[in-house]
């Protein structure tokens, strides 16, 4: 293998590894405080792309007004199933909010399949994202440049949020001790409701990059890349949004350095994010930046 041609397998590695990263945040960051994992996530993720579809090509809205609504429609989506699915067994065994949480994923599945139709549509390409630049040897679209970027500004936009204001000094105590909080005069509920906010936010950032990317959206398309971030946030150490961004990169690179290095491989291609979470889990259960913690009661 020539070093451009690894060059542009490298490149091609990290915008797919920033899309599971900025996904996979979600998933830590409503793990960081409920210890418990979204499974809606990946329909939220879709839901996303639907909408920002139709604001496209049946309401004829501008893109980036579309997208900017679909971010919007999104995280208020995030919410509701908060409030739907969570809040009410807010008190609950664990193992029945879990329950709850995959009801919910296969409630929005379904729903989507009643509203959008089973079909698969194509995503609506934008041009300035699909025009392809030249670095050096190395040819790609602009939006393989702009996934990373957004990716990073957004992280360093939630680092600041979570470390350096009071909404994010309520989110770190709300994860050690609800009652705590609560007698410090934290309002848990609306912390919790603003983090699955957060999390659909960037859920739907990371959806409409991914539908530009791969252009056919359908009501189980979010499964699996679903499945795939939420194995990056393990990887990276779930609860740790760092650690989910290493994760993300991790899985990105290595599905697609194997392509690049083992062709015949590719049709194994998935298997490779399910391999690493049994490694990861037999050697490193906590994950690569994750700490040990006591269960909440």
């Amino acid at each position: 293998m020539t070093l451009d041609l690894l060059m542009q397998h490298l490149t091609n590695g990290i915008s797919l590894g920033s899309l599971y990263a900025l996904i996979a945040i979600g998933y830590t960051m409503v793990y960081g405080i409920l210890r418990l994992i979204n499974f809606a996530h990946g329909e939220i993720f879709i839901m996303a792309l639907y909408f920002a579809f139709y604001g496209v090509a049946v309401f004829s809205l501008p893109w980036y007004a579309a997208f900017i609504i679909a971010i919007i429609l999104t995280a208020c989506l995030g919410m509701l199933v908060e409030r739907a699915a969570y809040k009410p067994l807010r008190n609950s065994p664990r193992i029945t909010i879990m329950v709850s949480a995959i009801g919910a994923s296969f409630f929005i599945q379904n729903l989507a399949t009643v509203i959008f139709g089973g079909r698969p549509k194509a995503f609506p390409t934008v041009a300035f994202f699909t025009d392809v630049i030249q670095i050096g040897s190395v040819s790609m679209q602009q939006l393989t440049l702009v996934i990373p970027t957004v990716t990073i500004t957004l992280l360093f936009a939630l680092s600041f949020l979570v470390n350096k204001t009071k909404v994010g000094m309520a989110m770190r105590a709300a994860s050690k001790d609800f009652e705590t909080s609560r007698l410090m005069g934290i309002d848990v509920n609306r912390i919790i409701t603003l983090t699955f906010a957060i999390g659909s936010v960037l859920a739907a950032v990371g959806a409409i990059m991914w539908g530009m990317k791969f252009p056919t959206i359908e009501p189980a398309r979010g499964v699996m890349p679903g499945l795939k971030c939420f194995i990056a946030a393990v990887v990276g150490g779930i609860g740790s949004i760092p650690g989910a961004v290493i994760g993300g990169f991790i899985l990105g690179l290595g599905e697609i350095l194997i392509v690049a290095f083992l062709p015949q491989l590719t049709g194994y291609r998935d298997a490779f994010a399910f391999i690493l979470l049994i490694i990861i889990l037999l050697f490193r259960p906590t994950g690569i930046m994750g700490e040990k913690i006591s269960e909440k009661v």
